[in-house]
Parts: C-alpha cells; structure tokens; sequence
C-alpha cells in the first residue's frame, strides 16, 4: 500500500490535501508554517490534522524500514519465496508482520530445533496428518542416538507441533481477540514488602482485578509502577479452558491416538509459547493506550500552561518565600532583566517584619515597582500577608505564581549561562517574577516534565512524551509569536524552522550588531538560509520597526499583497492597520492568484485588523481566602476561591492556598455524567470549590466544584 493510501486509510483526510502535505513536510516545512501559511495547498487542514499525517507518514516509514531489515534476513537465511515476499510487502501493521516473520526468527535454540536435530519432525508430520491409529509403534521407528524411548520420541514431536501452532497467525489471532476482549488483569501483594511505607500509596492494588480493556489509564500506569518497584505482581488472565477448546477446534479433526498427542501439544503451546507472549503484548498494548492518555493530559495541561496569561511588559519585584533562609527578593525591568536582589526575614526564626515592609517598600519606589509576584512554595502564605500590609505610594498588584520547576531552572545550564555570578536563589526568584511577565519565555527554559502538570509522566514512553510536549511548545511558541529582539536562545529554539544552533546564532548576532531593524536582517545571521527564513520569519516579531508588517503574523511572502491593497485603496500600509472600514470591503476575489487563495487573504485582513495581537488573556489578580493557613482551618461545607494546579483524566487538583491541594473528582464536577475532565475544567482556571470532605491524617482534601 503507498503511503498516501495509508494515511488517508487512518486519517479518512482529503486526499489532495494529504499529498500536497506529504510534499510540503518532505520539503522540511514545519506543522506551524503548513498550517498557518500553505491553507490554499492544504485544503485548510489544522495543526491537529497536519500532526495526524505527520504521525501515520513515521508510522508508515517505520513499517517499510522494518520489512526491509526483514526481507534482508529472510534473504541471507535462504528461505525467500516469492510468496512470502509478497505477504511481508502486504502487511499494513507491524503485529501482523512480526507474526509472518515469527517463523523464522530464532534468537536461541528451541525445544523444537533440538527436537528436530534429533530427527523428529516427519513424526510430528505423521501425527499432525491424523490418519495413523498405533502411533507408539510408529515413533518406536525414531528412537536412537539421544531419543532414548518412544516416550522421548513423542515429547519431542510435540514440541515442534507446539512451535507450529505457536506460529499460526490464525491461531494467535483468536487468542489476541480473546485477551483484547475478556482479559483481566490481577495483583498479588509481595507480603514481604507490603508494610513498607512506600508500598502504603499502592494499598488499594494489593489483591485487585480488573477488566484489562475497561481499566482507567491512570490506574493501570499505578498499577505498573507498584509491580516496577516491587509491591505486587501482576498477571494477565483469560479462560483458559475456552481458548483451548477453540484452539482444538481449529486443529483436531479426528478422535484417535493422534488427537491425544496433539491436544497435549495444544496446551504446551498455549502455556509456554502463546500465551506468555500474547498476553505480555495485550499488556504492552494496554500500556501504550494508557501512556497515549497520560501523553494527551499533560499535552493538553501544558498547553494551558504555556499559553498562561502574562502580565506583559511590567516592572515586577519578585519573591521566592522561605523561612528560616529567608525570602529572596529581585527587582525585574519590564523586558525582564535583573535589577537588583536582596535577602529579608520577615518570618521564624528572625521575625524581622518591620525592616522587610521598609525594605519592600523602598525597592517598590526605587524601581518603580509595577507587580509583585510570589512564589507559592513554603511560607508563600506568610508573605503574602506581608505584602498585602504595606501601603505602598502605587498601585501595585499582587500575585501568586506557581514555582513548579524553578528550582530545575535555577540550577540548570541555561540559567548559569544567563546568570553566571548569582547562586540558584536568585535564579529561582528571577524565574518566579518573569512567569508573571510572561510565562510561555519561562517556562520553555524549563524541561515540561518538570513542571509538574499530569499524571505518570515518568512511567510512559519517554521518546513518545518528549515528541509530543515539544510539539505543544512549538504549537504555543508559534501561535503566540516571539519578539526577535528580546527573545532568549531558548524561544527562539522553538520557532518554526530555527531550532537550537541557529537560535544561538541569532542572538550571537544581536549581542554583536544590536536590535534587528526588519525582519530582512534575519538573512544575515550565519547559515540562516533561505528555506529557515521562509519557515520562521513571519513567526517574529520587531516591535517599533520601520515596516509595520514586521510587527504582524503577515509572512514576508505577502508583503507586496499588503502594497497591492494599500495602493489601490489609496493609503500608506501604516494606514491600513487597524482601519476596518477600509479592510472590511476589500474585494479580496480580485487579489486572488494561483498560489494565494482567500484563506490566505483573508487571514492577512484579519491580521492587519489586529496586527500581532496577543491570543492570551492578561493576568487577573486573585485572592485566596485569607482565613485559611493550613489544613487544619479547612471544614466541610466551606466555599473556597482557589486555582487549578493540575489536571488529570480521573479529576482536577485545586490550589485553595495552603500546602496541600484538594481534589475534585470526576464525578464531583457536575452533577451529571463526566467523561472528559478537560471538557469542564482546565488549567489555571480561577475557580469556587465546596469542601466535601477533609482528612487530616491523610492530608487529603475532598472538593466538588461548585457552580
């Protein structure tokens, strides 16, 4: 099958929008430039389309590399027919061509190889046929040299008549339908490890079953984590009996001496080869379904993450709290840079709140202190309170900024080189007050597995989540846009067709030539080409420039359709932008060309309506309520502000501003039905939770959103 068939198969897309989509990402365009500027080549397939294609395309690619190493070993084993080449080109999943290789894939010696050595296999042949009735006298024939009895003789037939039923596609299919539709899967405690603090997390599971097809991803990815560690041990089961009477219904066509050698081979088949293979693959399988889950929560929690609202451009002092440390304080310009940093200790054991309002108080003034943000770590409840006592002369907003993964920056590479003669404190403080400013040039410094928002992220495949969470960023990075001339190594990493060597050249060029000017001066960066520039410079952006289209998500490429319509209708293209009596009654059919269609020309209108108009909400200030400080104060009943920390597929975690965070459960976000979490509640959300229940021994904290 050609791999535009095969697509098309998986993804029921348009065909002339999958060819010209396979030619555009064989010719290294990248999903944000596809989906964004090549709608007329693409019939005005999505993101998640174009992404769609670009995963059944590796699929395809990987099945053909693997028939070629295949066919290749099959060749220099002598045993290539026409007919098998045919069925390994014919195999359109990989399951299928392994069990059409499985024959002649030996790692090791077998029972049956030895039993084959041994002369053995026309007796098994004789047996298989059916037809003979004194097969004892029959394999007395056989025995010599290392068979030593007509019992030996039959033992060893049975062995390669197990190894051909093993290698029955028909029969493993059966027996894969059967574990994909009736299996279960079952726990045993390891006693001697079951009152081990660490196994107390995993109780519930100790002696669990469960249907295999029906088990929630979350807690089948437990349940595997608690086995990797060594508290239970986990098993696949199926009815036996039933899958060996279908199995000897497929193979036993007589009722003589035969039959009864081959029924004993069917269950030495089905124990020592099917079945431990089989099922171990239905656990692989329900393994990459649940890591496929877990992938898409922390994928669709990322997102939310990254596309956080900012403050934008504002002077900002930042806090990381601590006690008996003390609480870090940097001040931030608007572009983000360090002015200053300090330590106070305005909690235990110092209690120096007098000279820490005074401190706070006179930075605010000094750098004209627009924002504060504080991080939400230990003692951030403390210092809140602090901050909202002091009068300041400004108005000045205060927020609470998640830390998760600060402390993975401030000790990483990227942040020794941005701030080599500060220890990791400081890092993390500036880290706290630049997620305010803008969290998507934050958090991208950090890596996403780090931050803390999903579920089992590291017991799913590693290469699968770092594929997909660098595909999210690179959504966000893209859909945002980045500023060219302030942007760090990092973001401009993410911007479609720079990656990480030509991101290091663009700001080595900046460092030494100063602010870029147009989006033209990109051409002069080293080994910034043709086809980067065309992937990456409509998603840069120059504030101020001289061409206000550089300001814009208007590709180079259409500058002059930008001229053309300006021309016409009279006007400068600075007078264009933001005139929507103008735009609105373009004619845009006569702009129209074989290679720009009105899907482009309407998005250049649209852009010129708004030009680089940011897709995020700006940051609200929100307050948690000041009368509770820990646990303790939380009772049943009680309606709390709080913030969603993290999503998950069997509920929402809320911050309601204390250490421990509270829980809504599936069932508790409506009153009706839930099958998608996401669907109700998303990341960051402010919202009002009822407490349903509090146990404090536990530290858990029950919640219902309330409506």
């Amino acid at each position: 099958m050609p791999m535009l068939d095969y697509i098309i198969k998986n993804t029921n897309l348009p065909k002339v929008g999958v060819k010209n989509t396979i030619q555009l990402l064989n010719d290294a365009c990248t999903v944000p430039f596809i989906s964004r500027y090549r709608k007329e080549a693409t019939g005005n397939l999505d993101e998640v389309q174009i992404g769609d294609i670009v995963k059944y395309k590796e699929l395809f690619e990987a099945l053909e590399k693997r028939k070629t190493a295949i066919l290749k070993v099959l060749e220099e084993q002598d045993v290539l027919t026409s007919e098998l080449e045919q069925k390994v080109n014919d195999a359109q999943d990989i399951t299928t061509l392994e069990d059409i290789y499985l024959p002649y894939k030996k790692s090791r010696k077998t029972k049956a190889d030895t039993a084959k050595a041994n002369g053995l296999e026309p007796l098994a042949k004789i047996i298989m046929s059916q037809n003979a009735h004194d097969i004892e006298s029959i394999a007395y024939k056989y025995v010599k040299d290392a068979v030593n009895s007509v019992d030996d003789a039959l033992e060893g037939a049975r062995h390669i008549i197990a190894e051909w039923i093993n290698e029955r596609t028909d029969l493993r299919n059966n027996i894969r339908y059967q574990l994909e539709r009736f299996a279960t899967i079952a726990t045993k405690v390891v006693k001697k490890k079951a009152n081990e603090e660490d196994a107390q997390k995993f109780r519930d599971y100790f002696d669990w079953s469960e249907s295999l097809s029906r088990i929630p991803s979350h807690r089948l990815l437990a349940i595997l984590r608690a086995e990797n560690e060594g508290f239970i041990r986990v098993k696949i089961e199926i009815d036996d009996e039933r899958a060996l009477d279908k199995m000897a219904q497929r193979i036993i066509k007589s009722d003589n001496a035969c039959s009864d050698q081959i029924e004993i081979a069917i269950k030495d088949a089905y124990k020592r080869l099917l079945l431990p293979s089989l099922s171990n693959e239905a656990l692989q399988k329900a393994k990459e379904k649940a890591d496929e889950a877990a992938i898409t929560v922390f994928a669709k929690n990322l997102k939310q993450l990254l596309l956080g609202s900012p403050l934008g451009e504002k002077r900002v002092l930042a806090i990381d709290p601590g006690f008996r440390t003390g609480c870090k304080v940097v001040c931030l310009d608007a572009q983000g840079q360090l002015k200053h940093n300090e330590t106070i200790y305005p909690h235990a054991p110092k209690n120096d709140s007098t000279g820490a309002i005074k401190k706070i108080s006179t930075l605010a003034e000094a750098y004209n202190i627009e924002a504060i943000a504080i991080g939400n770590g230990t003692a951030s409840r403390e210092t809140e309170s602090l901050i909202r006592r002091i009068r300041f002369k400004n108005d000045i907003q205060v927020f609470v900024v998640s830390e998760a993964g600060a402390s993975i920056y401030s000790a990483s590479k990227i942040a020794r080189e941005e701030f080599p003669n500060y220890d990791v404190t400081v890092r993390g403080a500036v880290s706290i007050g630049r997620r305010l400013q803008d969290p998507l040039a934050e958090l991208v410094k950090i890596d996403a597995k780090s931050i803390g928002v999903g579920q089992y992220q590291h017991d799913v495949d590693q290469t699968k989540l770092k594929t997909e969470l660098d595909t999210v960023v690179e959504s966000c990075v893209n859909a945002v846009g980045v500023n060219l001339n302030t942007a760090s190594k990092s973001l401009l990493s993410y911007v479609s067709g720079i990656g990480p060597k030509l991101a290091e050249n663009i700001v080595s060029y900046r460092d030494e030539h100063g602010a870029f000017s147009s989006r033209t001066d990109l051409k002069n960066v080293p080994r910034l080409g043709d086809k980067a520039f065309e992937q990456g410079s409509a998603f840069l952006r120059i504030k101020d420039a001289k061409n206000p289209l550089d300001d814009s998500a208007v590709h180079p490429e259409s500058y002059s359709i930008v001229k053309a319509i300006a021309k016409n209708e009279g006007k400068r293209v600075s007078e264009l932008i933001g005139n929507s009596a103008v735009l609105n009654g373009i004619d845009l059919k006569s702009y129209c060309t074989d290679t720009v269609g009105l899907p482009t020309l309407k998005d250049i209108v649209k852009e010129l309506e708004k030009p680089g108009l940011d897709i995020r909400e700006q940051a609200k200030v929100f307050t948690f309520n000041q009368n509770i400080k820990t646990i303790n104060d939380v009772q049943e009943g009680q309606l709390l502000p709080g913030i969603v920390n993290n999503v998950t597929n069997f509920g929402a975690f809320v911050d309601i501003g204390i250490k421990e965070s509270g829980l809504i459960h599936i069932s508790n976000l409506s009153d009706g039905f839930v099958s998608d979490v996401s669907a109700h509640i998303s990341l960051h959300e402010q919202v009002i939770v009822k407490v349903l229940e509090v146990d404090i021994p536990r530290k858990r904290i029950q919640l219902k959103l309330h409506k």
